[in-house]
């Protein structure tokens, strides 16, 4: 018989001494590179930040580094992040931004204090922007999708090895970038993940990219067509004058864009151009900017515009230059020319192209999402009205596709979509962008509460709004602050 204090050794949990021995670990196509125990706030990443250190707060856990090498030419990175006590028995994967290429640090601090056991990976490359994939098929798969489902698997056996149970559940957290690797999992990998967060998904990445062309197109069409920022206010301002009030409450937020048809050219100049009006080719660039991206050929619509109430944003598509990752794409992926013209865009032919080489492995569309259902999973999805990055309709148009294909009742069971006023890409803006999304979804999970309403706030002013789940919108009661949330109903409106 073995003496009791060994007995209750065994029960234990493994603490940092066997942190060490997880280098040891022999896992497939994997070779762990270190394995140690972080002291209490002693972590500093491989590029620290400026100002304060914002892991100085994290409890000890067990830091480990891999590379995982799936395909021959797989250089795939990740970390897993351990807590060494107070670990809440579950697992929690976090997602990546643009190209990816780094590891997500921040999102696995975040992680890690809550109690979860955590990990991220680099994708498989670390090379900036999106020269990796110029003559490298299979980091573009890695990219796609091969990098999150291998780290996953190999998280989940150092995670049972370290603390000799399984996860009890496992989740994906993940905006933009993220959002889309989280659709990806659920639609390409339905068993990885117990709940997933998706948040302003890139995952028509076909069309999102020459659509991410469509909006600098329209504003360096000729000289004169150019947006200067210092318009951006103006155009702000008479877009919220006309409409703010149509959900009842002056507050600086469209609630709904979906109900604001203001057309720019209310603000054209009489006169002399100045910074108080858009000119005439000024107006016609801002109208494209609010119009879909169709196909010249065929006037067939391919991706949503820029919805009212997200000017202030629009340097980011529709300033001096465009974004390098759309550029990107075209001159290292679909027409493997690094002198690629990006003014020479053919909105039928390139996008055709790059569907070709997308659809397979890196767009994440596929509405049917049973698999991913069946066993009990549930999604989270969510977009900012004022996002400047990725159209907002985008995401609606997903859960559109995913509820015509499995019906209302069984897509609402499993799925939910919130459209948060004011917010822009994945958070920051006018709206209330704050708002707890683990919190809700591990009560979806693990209790059965689907989340009918997520209370979201902002400071400066203060204040606590209703998310509702689309279609629904937040309504004001007619009585009471408009700052509190307890005043608004989620409703329909016609």
């Amino acid at each position: 018989m073995k003496p009791l204090v060994l007995l209750l050794a065994s029960a234990l949990p493994s603490l940092a001494a066997d942190c060490a021995a997880l280098a040891n670990l022999k896992l497939p196509a994997t070779t762990i590179t270190s394995a140690q125990t972080i002291a209490p706030g002693a972590f500093t990443p491989p590029t620290p930040g400026r100002g304060p250190n914002p892991f100085a707060p994290l409890p000890a856990f067990c830091r480990v580094t891999a590379t995982l090498a799936p395909s021959a030419d797989s250089d795939i990175k990740i970390e897993v992040w351990l807590p060494e006590s107070n670990w809440n028995g579950k697992f929690e994967a976090v997602g990546n931004g643009g190209w990816a290429g780094t590891i997500t640090y921040p999102a696995l601090a975040t992680a890690l204090a809550r109690g979860y056991a955590t990990a991220s990976t680099d994708t498989g490359h670390a090379t900036p922007g999106g020269a990796f994939a110029l003559g490298h098929p299979e980091k573009l798969v890695d990219f796609g999708y091969r990098a999150v489902h291998e780290m996953t698997v190999q998280a989940k056996s150092l995670i049972a090895n370290y603390y000799g149970n399984q996860a009890k559940r496992a989740y994906w957290n993940g905006c933009s970038t993220g959002g889309r690797q989280g659709l990806m999992s659920a639609q390409r990998y339905p068993a990885d993940f117990d709940g997933i967060i998706a948040g302003a998904p890139a995952n028509y990445m076909s069309h999102l990219q020459p659509w991410s062309l469509w909006v600098p197109m329209a504003v360096h069409q000729t000289e004169a067509s150019y947006i200067p920022p210092a318009k951006y206010p103006i155009i702000h301002k008479a877009v919220l004058d006309a409409c703010d009030a149509l959900d009842g409450v002056r507050d600086g937020v469209i609630e709904d864009p979906t109900r604001c048809h203001f057309d720019p050219k209310t603000i054209e100049c009489r006169g002399p151009d100045a910074t108080s009006c858009l000119t005439a080719p000024q107006v016609e660039a801002a109208r494209k900017i609010y119009s879909p991206m169709t196909n010249p050929r065929t006037g067939l619509q391919l991706f949503p515009a820029l919805e009212p109430g997200s000017e202030m944003g629009w340097t980011g598509l529709a300033g001096p230059q465009p974004m390098a990752i759309p550029v990107d794409t075209f001159k290292y992926m679909v027409h493997n020319d690094p002198n690629w013209d990006w003014k020479t865009i053919d909105f039928d032919k390139d996008v055709a192209a790059t569907e070709k080489l997308f659809a397979p492995i890196i767009d994440a569309v596929n509405p049917n999402l049973t698999p991913f259902f069946s066993h009990g999973g549930k999604l989270l999805l969510y977009h900012g009205w004022n996002d400047q990055l990725i159209a907002p309709r985008n995401s609606i148009q997903y859960f559109d596709s995913v509820r015509y294909t499995l019906g209302t009742a069984k897509t609402l069971d499993g799925m939910r979509l919130y459209m948060v006023p004011g917010m822009a890409h994945c958070n920051g803006g006018d709206g209330t962008g704050t708002f707890d999304v683990v919190a809700n979804l591990e009560r979806w999970v693990e209790q059965g509460q689907a989340p009918d309403t997520i209370v979201a706030s902002r400071t400066n002013p203060t204040r606590t709004r209703p998310l509702c789940q689309w279609p629904k919108v937040a309504v004001y009661s007619g009585t009471g602050s408009t700052d509190d949330a307890a005043n608004f109903t989620c409703k329909v409106v016609p």
